[in-house]
C-alpha cells in the first residue's frame, strides 16, 4: 500500500531546440500541441498528485498556460533531461522522499498504466533509489538498431546492464532456442533524494561510452529495478512519426 505521506509527482521535461525536430512540444496533432496531449494524460494517472512541465522556453511555458498546465523554468545550459528534471524537482519543493516520475514530453501516446507501473516498486520499497521499464523486443531489427537499447537483469529484476549493442551475444546462433531480447523505455521513476545525487555524480566510463545516462548509477553501485511490461510507446523524433501518431489518433484509437 502506498505510504500516505509519499507523493508522486510527474515532471515531463520540455526543450524547445531539437536538432532534429526543433519546437517539437509546440506541434500539432489532431489541433492540439503534443505537450498537451502529454500534460493531459498525465492528468488521467490516479497516482499522480501533480504534473508539471519543465522547459527553458517561454514559448513553451505559454502554451502550457494557456491549457491551464504546471510548469517550471529550468536552466537553458543543462547537458540532460536528467538534470533539468532534478532541478525541476527542487523547485517544485517536493519532499526527498517523494517519487519523482520522469514522462517523455515526445510519447503523447503512453498508456496510463505504465505510471503506477514504474512507480510501484519505489512506494513498495522506500530503500530503491530508482526503476524503469523493459519491454520483450518482437522486431528482429529493434535488436540490432543502436537507437534501440537493450538490458539484461538479475533474477531480482535488477538491471546489471544497458547497452546499444545486442546483449546478450549468443555465441553458437546455430542453437535451436536463441535468447530472448528486453528493449529499454526511456520512462524512470526516483526517489527525489537519489535524482539529487545522481546528478551530482560524476559521468561514469561506460555512459561516456554508450552515451547512456543510466549506466551512471550502475557503475556507482545504485540498483536499478526494471519492470517488464506490456505497453510499447510511440516516441515522436521527426515530423515525419508525427504524423504516424496523428493517423493513429485519427483512426480512433485512444
Amino acid at each position: 500500500m502506498q505510504n500516505e505521506n509519499v507523493d508522486v509527482v510527474a515532471i515531463i521535461p520540455a526543450r524547445y531546440d531539437s536538432n532534429r525536430f526543433p519546437g517539437k512540444p509546440l506541434a500539432k496533432i489532431c489541433g492540439k500541441p503534443m505537450i498537451q496531449h502529454v500534460v493531459e494524460r498525465a492528468r488521467n494517472v490516479d497516482l499522480l498528485s501533480r504534473v508539471v512541465v519543465a522547459t527553458d522556453d517561454q514559448r513553451i511555458a505559454d502554451c502550457v498556460t494557456s491549457f491551464g498546465g504546471e510548469y517550471v523554468m529550468t536552466r537553458p545550459d543543462h547537458v540532460s533531461g536528467t538534470d533539468r528534471l532534478a532541478e525541476a524537482a527542487e523547485l517544485v519543493g517536493i519532499s526527498e522522499h517523494d517519487v519523482v516520475v520522469n514522462i517523455q514530453g515526445d510519447q503523447p501516446l503512453f498508456p496510463a498504466e505504465v505510471i503506477e507501473q514504474v512507480a510501484r516498486p519505489i512506494l513498495d520499497d522506500p530503500a530503491l533509489p530508482m526503476s524503469t521499464l523493459i519491454y520483450k523486443i518482437v522486431r528482429n531489427e529493434e535488436i540490432y538498431d543502436p537507437n534501440h537499447v537493450k538490458t539484461v537483469f538479475d533474477r531480482d529484476n535488477h538491471a546489471l546492464y544497458f547497452s546499444r549493442a545486442p546483449i546478450p551475444f549468443q555465441r553458437h546462433p546455430e542453437e535451436d532456442i536463441s535468447p530472448t531480447y528486453y528493449r529499454h523505455l526511456g520512462l524512470y521513476a526516483y526517489k527525489k533524494g537519489f535524482l539529487l545525487t545522481f546528478v551530482s555524480l560524476p559521468e561514469g566510463e561506460w555512459e561516456r561510452f554508450e552515451k547512456l545516462e543510466q549506466l551512471r548509477a550502475l557503475e556507482y553501485g545504485y540498483k536499478i529495478k526494471v519492470i517488464l511490461t506490456d505497453h510499447d510507446s510511440i516516441e515522436v523524433d521527426t515530423p515525419e512519426e508525427l504524423k504516424r501518431v496523428e493517423e493513429y489518433l485519427l483512426q480512433g484509437n485512444s
